[in-house]
């Protein structure tokens, strides 16, 4: 890590209320740290990255991702949710050993880092034996990404551990692995449970598994209000009659909400994490990005599975952008009123892809805005190529037009993890790992016709 860098003369768009956007300028970064950002930086010495013609910006927060599937990477396109439970959690899951879980979360967290996603919540219930989440961190540490861990369930079997499963994320473990990788909530890495909630299990493993966390002080991250049976469940009314709501807590999807529950979780200080692609394509419901604004709260975005979605940010912001505004113009047109102004636009989205994404992810006062004290999590995007030149409006660019090939470097704590458009990491090591794992999964469950490129 060099001790001081310049990021000289590019659009630094900072995501920060009182800094703005300045056309052009420096940001100096200082061992892991940013240390100005200005029109004109003086800094000596410094090692000088040119960032002419670039957009300099906080890098991109997803804030949910089962990063432990990228070995089965779209090996179920067209699953609904009730498909998902069945050929991933109760036919692939089983199948992973621990060496299966590093190589995916390795190529996972690289695969985020070369698309500009800087900070990455792992959710990741496949802790099959003890040994899984050794793995599964170790992937994280290796690929350099700043990460939040949620240690979740096993998967060994659905009937045990979803759908009024009285079976309960084991404490002995949760507290090695707390002590054993995460005694400092300050480091590159922090700790969350990835608990399942009521309707998932019963009443007095919600209890244990909330009571778990909070005595642990690690924050909650769970899935509501999606899909099928989400009105059945009630999730949020549960909790609160259950006393759990606080805000250590993220709500994943919200997708059926009540307006009743939207208060109680946005009234408790809970976050929320919106997966767009994955909700409309797997039928969770409609994204709520306009819901979660409606009462106060600040969406982030999340990727959710590799196994049936593009793991990239960009696709992300699209989707939610797009089913926003086709909701808000077609409520207008059936009302023939005019568009309301409260509609969300480009710039919010980067807004929910980057500083609302760090606030989820409970390292705001570290990452997601490039304001001097913070770590220096930044990326550059080139507005110079095919399909992003000529530039006009910068968020319009980011959110609308560029894709990872104009991701041209990346830089997560300090350190650069991507430069000139090629990862810093071993991707050719990374590879060969994950591709030995979806080797042997695919071996050992019922191919499907389509699987045409391996076995």
């Amino acid at each position: 890590m060099a001790d001081r860098m310049l990021l000289r003369g590019g659009y630094i768009m900072t995501m920060d209320a009182e800094l703005g956007d300045l056309r052009q300028g420096d940001v100096l970064v200082e061992g892991d740290t940013i240390g100005e950002v200005g029109a004109s930086v003086d800094a000596g010495d410094a090692e000088v990255i040119d960032a002419t013609g670039r957009i300099v910006m906080p890098g991109f927060v997803d804030t949910h991702r089962h990063t432990w599937e990228t070995a089965i990477r779209g090996s179920a396109p067209n699953a609904t949710l009730d498909d998902y439970f069945v050929e991933i959690l109760d036919t692939f899951a089983p199948q992973y050993r621990a060496e299966d879980v590093y190589a995916s979360n390795l190529a996972g967290a690289l695969e985020c880092i070369n698309a500009g996603i800087t900070t990455l919540v792992d959710w990741s219930h496949i802790n099959n034996t003890p040994d899984h989440p050794d793995a599964a961190i170790q992937g994280l540490k290796d690929a350099g990404i700043r990460a939040q861990y949620a240690y979740g369930s096993a998967n060994t079997s659905l009937a045990d551990y979803w759908f009024e499963s009285k079976l309960a994320i084991p404490r002995d473990d949760v507290e090695r692995i707390r002590n054993t990788y995460f005694s400092s909530d300050d480091g590159l890495l922090t700790m969350a449970l990835a608990t399942r909630g009521p309707g998932f299990c019963v009443e007095e493993v919600v209890r244990e598994e909330w009571t778990m966390a909070r005595d642990l002080g690690i924050p909650i991250t769970l899935h509501i209000a999606m899909g099928r049976v989400a009105g059945r469940f009630g999730m949020v009314n549960m909790l609160n009659e259950l006393g759990l709501l606080g805000p250590d807590t993220t709500y994943i999807h919200c997708c059926y909400n009540s307006d009743e529950e939207w208060k109680l979780l946005a009234d408790s200080g809970g976050t929320v994490s919106i997966a767009p692609l994955v909700e409309m394509q797997m039928g969770h419901g409609r994204p709520p990005t306009g819901k979660s604004l409606e009462h106060g709260l600040r969406p982030s975005l999340s990727i959710d599975v590799v196994t049936t979605v593009p793991g990239d940010m960009f696709s992300q912001i699209r989707a939610a952008f797009g089913s926003e505004r086709e909701g808000v113009c077609g409520v207008a047109w059936k009302e023939d009123v005019n568009i309301p102004e409260t509609t969300v636009t480009a710039r919010d989205m980067l807004q929910f892809a980057t500083l609302n994404g760090a606030h989820v992810a409970g390292v705001e006062d570290r990452t997601g805005s490039l304001v001097p004290g913070k770590k220096a999590d930044i990326i550059l995007v080139d507005t110079t190529g095919p399909g992003v030149a000529p530039l006009i409006d910068p968020a319009a660019m980011v959110a609308l037009s560029a894709d990872v090939s104009n991701i041209e470097t990346v830089i997560i704590n300090g350190e650069v993890r991507k430069r000139d458009f090629k990862l810093v990491g071993d991707w050719d090591r990374a590879r060969g790992l994950v591709e030995n794992a979806r080797d042997h999964l695919i071996s050992q469950v019922p191919r499907q016709e389509r699987w045409t490129a391996v076995g």
